[in-house]
């Protein structure tokens, strides 16, 4: 029982607030999302205090390292998340707090659980249990037609992408004659047969859909334009952790023995991923569409860290998912203030936000700078030691090609950087404030973003040693 101890308290939590949100009375419902931000906080907290490595199930299930760092991320991404939507959830669908906060916390649990599978149908119960929320909450701003329309074609994309990856495991278990994945590694060096190959790599196609990557990318703009924007910064990071958390242990574990096969592919998606990405960010004027491209770009250079396949770039692929939530879900943060504030998510509303609310402007300022990979914030180690992994694995053109892709990113960044401080106002623009809620979670993100920046080194330490304690 001790290595679920972490997803029983999830699960624990997310009844606690279903059985608050039936008897709280409907005036007294924000305190739902107090009990969801504090209740994940102290399961967080509880993760370092308390060992509970292990495994369950007969294996299915393991508690590592790995599988720590992530429900970390996830626990940090959903607290921020339920703290950054406090004052718009009651604005917006007062009384449907107690719903939003619950699909919430069942979607982290299925991202806490799916981090532990080592069994492929714990695997896809998990994947789903994450998903089905997502597409739900996607579309809770009802008076949206684009919210509307971006959960349509998540959750058509997300039901293909589903199809594809139950049909790649199918092909898995045939060629293997197993659902467990230490097995599915011990016997794959052994087959070697195309129909092992064709499973793995349309599994491959269909882990590429959650995860954003490019050409499998179509969704993700639409989604995070039309979705509430507290949500968007936790769309943008948890399910991407998630997705990761399940290639590292299909593509480094069971998978290893044909990487040859896979690579390329792999390989390609990277490459294209990049590209698309950084070019496309270039020409967008509304603000969460050019943080959708950005977080595309993102997913490249995190997949550089997975094509290095080694105990480094592991790491540094764990070190750039904490990066990018603090960054990532901070620049989300901002948006959502200037988007309550304006009534408009154009960029043209950031204009002289430095003389509406200062302290927004330079918190902004800072996530935009960390995005960019620009000296000394979070950003620019994540970036930094994912190259370095690349290049020590030989991957030398690709952290070519990346780092001049950065300079594209830095672009497109700092013309925003250029609006917030240099432009003048929209004419009738008003002073922001904000909520003592949102103000926390800005102040959380861009602390953490800062002191990383200055003093990376335990992150790095930890992280390496998850990734090389996972693969060993």
């Amino acid at each position: 029982m001790q290595p679920l101890l972490i997803d029983l308290s999830i699960a624990a939590l997310a009844l606690l607030v279903f059985v608050a949100d039936l008897l709280m009375p409907s005036e007294e419902k924000r305190g739902l999302g107090h009990l969801a931000s504090a209740g994940l906080v102290l399961i967080l907290l509880l993760t370092f205090v308390l060992d509970m490595q292990g495994d369950a199930f007969g294996g299915a299930y393991v508690l590592d390292p790995l599988a720590l760092w992530f429900k970390r991320v996830f626990l940090l991404a959903g607290a921020l998340a339920a703290l950054i939507a406090l004052d718009p959830a009651e604005q917006a669908f007062a009384r449907r707090q107690g719903e939003y906060y619950l699909l919430l916390l069942l979607s982290l649990l299925g991202m806490s659980i799916l981090s532990s599978a080592r069994e492929l149908l714990l695997i896809v119960v998990s994947f789903e249990l994450m998903s089905l929320p997502l597409y739900v909450l996607t579309a809770f701003t009802k008076s949206s037609k684009l919210s509307g329309e971006g959960a349509l074609k998540f959750y058509l994309v997300g039901a293909t992408s589903l199809a594809i990856t139950l049909f790649g495991l199918s092909l898995v278990f045939g060629a293997t004659g197993t659902t467990m994945l230490p097995e599915i590694a011990a016997n794959a060096g052994a087959i070697r047969s195309p129909l092992l190959v064709l499973g793995v790599l349309t599994t491959l196609a269909g882990l590429a859909f959650k995860i954003g990557a490019v050409p499998f990318h179509m969704w993700v703009p639409d989604t995070y334009e039309g979705a509430a924007t507290p949500f968007v910064g936790f769309l943008a990071v948890a399910p991407k952790a998630a997705g990761f958390a399940l290639l590292v242990r299909l593509y480094l574990v069971a998978f290893a023995p044909l990487s040859v096969r896979f690579q390329p592919a792999l390989l390609a998606l990277c490459v294209l991923t990049l590209v698309v990405g950084n070019v496309l960010a270039l020409t967008q004027t509304n603000i969460k569409r050019l943080l959708a491209y950005s977080g595309i770009a993102q997913i490249g250079y995190m997949m550089v860290g997975l094509l290095a396949q080694t105990g480094e770039g592991v790491g540094m692929l764990l070190f750039y998912l904490a990066a990018y939530l603090f960054t990532n879900v901070g620049a989300f943060a901002v948006v959502c203030a200037v988007g309550a504030a304006s009534g408009s998510d154009d960029i043209r509303a950031y204009r002289g936000l430095s003389r509406r609310n200062p302290a927004l402007a330079l918190a902004m300022l800072v996530f935009l700078l960390s995005l960019g990979g620009i000296p000394f914030v979070a950003g620019f180690w994540a970036k930094m030691g994912i190259f370095i992994a690349a290049w020590h694995a030989g991957l030398h053109w690709l952290v070519l090609l990346g780092a001049g892709l950065a300079v594209v990113g830095v672009y497109y960044y700092l013309r925003i950087a250029r609006s917030l401080y240099l432009d003048d106002p929209e004419e009738g623009a008003q002073p922001i404030t904000i909520g003592a809620p949102l103000r926390l979670a800005l102040i959380v993100c861009g602390t953490a973003v800062v002191l990383i920046g200055i003093w990376p080194r335990p992150w790095f330490d930890t992280a390496l040693d998850a990734a090389k304690s996972f693969l060993h």
